[in-house]
């Protein structure tokens, strides 16, 4: 068999199929006839042959596939209207935790974001296929250690842990959340550039905050403002209704 009718199998093979294929599944196509090397400098070929195309072929944690990409999909998305499911502020940077921290517990979690974890969040992201539990630390009542499954790298187009962005400055943060919110769509393996889970810390909402607030950076605090004497000759704003009478008799507002 030359090199054009192996790579003209595989691209079938690929094109065809709904789930990433590895190559051990590939070489059943060739009766284990050509080694995984041989496969995987095909694939690399085929990769370099649709560089110029509107798919590309990419080697996920479960294999190879064939996907759109990430440039075309508002023009794909034209096709599906629909809104995918959205994901609460909470969900998204629990799952980063857990992505850049496992395994962790729910308590780890909960001592990052600094507020509760609802169970239902985790059910969330366990139905959802991209988290499991992958033992128990031995402590006091054996919490369960959570990490990412390989259909959450499947879904960022990530081949491994390892290719997840560093973490460098609070800047980046967003990135990942936001790529993790558009990989909950129908459409999976968007790609990310930037990440950050250092900011759950900095969280100034609720359990149920909307994804969009993600993409902000937190509002700071306001600062208490400071108490005036009458005998100062500067007062701070009030409502008329809420100004004190003794600042108003001393003489400095009218």
């Amino acid at each position: 068999m030359n090199t054009a009718d192996a790579k003209r199998i595989l691209e079938t093979a690929l094109i065809c199929s709904t789930q990433p294929l590895p190559v051990r599944e590939l070489r059943v196509l060739f009766d284990d006839e050509l080694g995984a090397d041989t496969i995987k400098s095909l694939l690399l070929e085929l990769q370099e042959d649709w560089s110029q195309r509107g798919l590309e072929l990419v080697s996920v944690a479960t294999g190879w596939r064939f996907q759109s990409r990430p440039e075309l999909r508002d023009h794909l998305d034209r096709l599906h209207p629909e809104k995918p499911p959205r994901y609460t502020r909470a969900a998204l940077e629990t799952l980063a935790i857990i992505a850049y921290r496992q395994p962790v517990t729910r308590g780890d979690m909960e001592d990052i974001r600094g507020v509760t974890i609802n169970s239902l969040i985790l059910k969330q992201l366990e139905d959802r296929n991209w988290v499991e539990v992958i033992g128990h630390r031995e402590t006091v009542g054996r919490p369960a250690l959570y990490a990412t499954t390989r259909q959450f790298l499947d879904d960022l187009g990530l081949a491994s842990l390892d290719q997840l962005p560093v973490i460098e400055s609070p800047a980046q943060q967003g990135a990942l959340i936001d790529a993790l919110a558009q990989a909950a769509g129908d459409q999976p393996a968007l790609p990310i550039d930037e990440s950050s889970v250092e900011t759950a810390g900095a969280e100034s909402g609720g359990e149920t905050e909307p994804i969009a607030e993600t993409l902000a950076e937190p509002e700071p605090e306001p600062e208490p403002e400071p108490e005036f004497q009458s005998s100062s000759p500067i007062e701070p704003d009030a409502a008329p209704d809420e100004v004190d009478t003794t600042v108003v008799s001393s003489g400095t507002r009218p």
